[in-house]
């Protein structure tokens, strides 16, 4: 875990600082304003808080603490997978890899700790388990139906948008792939009021709630930079954001 929090910070900096930040990811050749700035840097540096802050936790055998720690493991696994497979090749790119591994690891460990029997005891009296599974599934088909409007019509073009500095389209293959099922699928487990949907929602919305805190940070930054930001960019994103923290809400008063 230190590894993993140390490598985060020099990353998150570095880009920021160095000289050749507009190497570090490929669309910054085109776009070097769009590159990592202050504002993303600020926001980062809440992810290495809520890591420290679950790491602490955990130790104390806080099942709160576990929740946020797999959770926050599951965003750095998202994101180091993204820079591995997405930024240009440069002299990060061992430690991607590296940070890549360390998360998930961490976070199939993490995981398979949880014991589903006492698990499905805390969140037997749940509160507002129709809304938590509805919000969630919802989200869940935002996300896909929000790249499959951008891919479907490319059908006919061959030509998505966005790969213009790609080959393939490697984060939408991770979101519709992977985190797009994962989440719907936690959202009817926890409406059907299944074991696995008590592990998995939890997961889900924290690991969401940091995504979407990225987001917002990278749609702050392009507005403060001039760039083209769209209504819907400004208002879904931070929309959805105060829901899952409401949402995250809800299930921690049922933990400790």
């Amino acid at each position: 875990m230190f590894l993993l929090l140390l490598g985060s910070i020099v990353i998150v900096i570095n880009p920021f600082f160095s000289k050749e930040r507009a190497r570090f990811f490929t669309f910054c050749r085109e776009e070097p304003n769009s590159c990592p700035n202050l504002v993303y840097v600020v926001f980062s540096s809440e992810y290495f808080i809520i890591l420290i802050y679950s790491l602490i936790l955990s130790n104390k055998d806080s099942l709160k603490g576990r929740f946020f720690l797999t959770g926050t493991l599951g965003y750095f696994l998202y994101s180091y997978a993204s820079y591995s497979f997405v930024a240009m090749y440069n002299n990060f790119f061992l430690i991607f890899v590296a940070l890549m591994g360390l998360s998930f690891f961490g976070f199939i460990i993490n995981v398979t700790s949880f014991n589903l029997e006492s698990l499905k005891e805390i969140f037997s009296n749940l509160a507002h388990k129709k809304y938590l599974s509805y919000s969630t599934i919802i989200f869940g088909m935002a996300i896909g139906l929000m790249w499959l409007a951008r891919l479907l019509p490319a059908l006919s073009t061959g030509i998505p948008d966005g790969l213009e500095h790609y080959t393939t389209l490697p984060i939408q293959a991770l979101d519709l792939g992977i985190i797009v099922p994962a989440t719907i699928i936690s959202g009817i487990l926890l409406y059907r009021e299944k074991t696995l949907g008590y592990l998995l929602n939890p997961i889900i919305i924290i690991k969401g709630i940091t995504i979407l805190m990225a987001i917002d940070a990278m749609v702050i930054s392009l507005s403060l930079n001039g760039k083209p930001v769209s209504i819907g960019e400004l208002v879904i994103f931070p929309l959805f954001t105060i829901i899952y923290i409401f949402n995250l809400q809800l299930i921690t008063k049922e933990i400790k």
